[in-house]
This record gives C-alpha cells, sequence and structure tokens, in this order.
C-alpha cells in the first residue's frame, strides 16, 4: 500500500468518526432542548407561582392571628 492511500483512509476514517460523533452530539441537543420546552410546558401546572404561594400564606397567617386573639381574649375571661 502506498503511503497517500493510507493517510486517505485514515483522513476518511477520522471524518466519518468526526461525523458520527457530531451526529450523536447534534441529536443530544435536539433531545434537551425538547426536554426544556417539556419542562416550561409543565412547571407551571405542577408547581405554585411564588406569588401564589405568598398569598396563601398571608391568608394563613390572617387566620391564625384571628385564633389566637380569641384565644387570648378567652384567656383573659
Amino acid at each position: 500500500m502506498e503511503m497517500q492511500t493510507l493517510i486517505d483512509t485514515a483522513v476518511g476514517a477520522g471524518f466519518a468518526l468526526g461525523g458520527w460523533l457530531g451526529r450523536q452530539v447534534w441529536d443530544a441537543v435536539q433531545k434537551m432542548k425538547e426536554d426544556i420546552h417539556r419542562l416550561e410546558v409543565d412547571l407551571p401546572s405542577n408547581y405554585i407561582r411564588k406569588d401564589e404561594f405568598s398569598e396563601a400564606m398571608r391568608e394563613i397567617k390572617d387566620m391564625l392571628a384571628k385564633i389566637f386573639d380569641k384565644l387570648d381574649a378567652k384567656a383573659d375571661k
């Protein structure tokens, strides 16, 4: 075999390996984009937003304050 044939074969194999690797990376990036998009769509329906949580906690604190006020009034009698 001539040296040029060996070099051409090695370069061809290198390009084939690089092409395969590039395709694997491309597919992984596309799958990650799909996963992130699905997460963006599902996240608001699965988890409570911060402002909703703050509002709910405010309501609970108000109810507890009323209960404590009634208990304090009851204990004073």
